[in-house]
């Protein structure tokens, strides 16, 4: 019996070519021992119904081939069933990849795909949206906004859409509620984190255990933007919950009210949501392939 595996390729994400990735895959999963379908999404959230469609048909291997907001699409498909997911890491910032150690090279993460073990991790929820990495409000959710609209993708033009929009944007008044306390905050951002990163080795919250239950809350307070390379050089060291600008929290579920509605972000996709935002997390919730 043959196994069948479905790989759903996103071929815009990342702004990377990914016409040579069909011929590779056929390379590593050989038509004697595996039964694959390649699909290429036409367009945003096609990717979910498409892999509900095909657990149904007997695919319990399911590759997403693209960054975090594609992992995000199939995951949504995959979570709460027996099927499993696996990463082929063609994104901007593949932060559940890299929290994972799935390797950022194709040929290496299609291995692994091949040989690894599946595992149970957690995952999260912002109202009705799913997320795998973070979730959150403030500036990081106003910079997912103003990159979606922006021609290009890319680490390059992120970095300057954020270098551009940092000077405008204003903290804004936020109260939390977590562990049977309500906290008021003027915050930057606030971060809710199951991995430890956005993507790119940015790590928000690197305590983070994406298989323990909790996430990670890491509220940024305004810092001034003389501090902003030191602030920046921390998420890549590592110790940003070292800083004197963030406070952080340990918990299961969260009540956010805010004065109006605004811009959230999920593994790094912009969408508008209401006053009132509900975080929790989901234990044991989706099967993975990692290392």
């Amino acid at each position: 019996m043959k196994e069948k595996i479905l790989f759903v390729i996103n071929p815009v994400s990342g702004g990377k070519s990914k016409d040579n990735i069909p011929d590779l895959i056929r390379q590593k999963f050989n038509d004697n021992e595996y039964d694959v379908k390649i699909i290429i999404t036409q367009s945003a959230g096609e990717a979910t119904q498409l892999v509900k469609r095909y657990i149904n048909k007997g695919f319990k291997k399911i590759v997403a081939v693209g960054g975090d907001g594609t992992v995000n699409e199939v995951a949504s498909g995959i979570v709460e069933t027996d099927a499993v997911l696996g990463i082929l890491p063609l994104g901007s910032g593949n932060g559940l990849a890299r929290h994972l150690n799935i390797p950022m090279k194709p040929q290496k993460a299609l291995d692994l795909i091949k040989k690894a073990k599946s595992t149970k991790i957690d995952y999260g929820k912002i109202n009705d949206r799913k997320f795998f990495c973070t979730t959150g409000v403030g500036f990081d959710a106003h910079i997912g906004h103003v990159f979606s609209k922006i021609d290009g993708r890319g680490f390059a033009n992120y970095i300057k859409a954020t270098v551009s929009e940092f000077r405008k944007y204003k903290p804004k008044r936020y109260e939390i509620s977590m562990n049977g306390t309500t906290i008021m905050r003027d915050a930057f951002l606030i971060t809710f984190a199951n991995a430890s990163q956005y993507g790119n080795n940015a790590h928000i919250a690197p305590k983070a255990d994406i298989k323990d239950g909790k996430l990670e809350v890491a509220i940024l307070r305004q810092f001034p933007l003389i501090t902003a390379p030191g602030v920046g050089a921390r998420l890549f060291l590592k110790n940003i919950d070292k800083s004197a600008y963030i406070e952080t929290y340990q918990c299961s579920n969260i009540i956010l009210k805010r004065k109006d509605t605004d811009v959230i972000h999920f593994d790094g996709e912009p969408e508008e949501m209401g006053e009132v935002l509900n975080v929790k997390i989901v234990h044991d919730g989706l099967n993975v392939l990692a290392n």
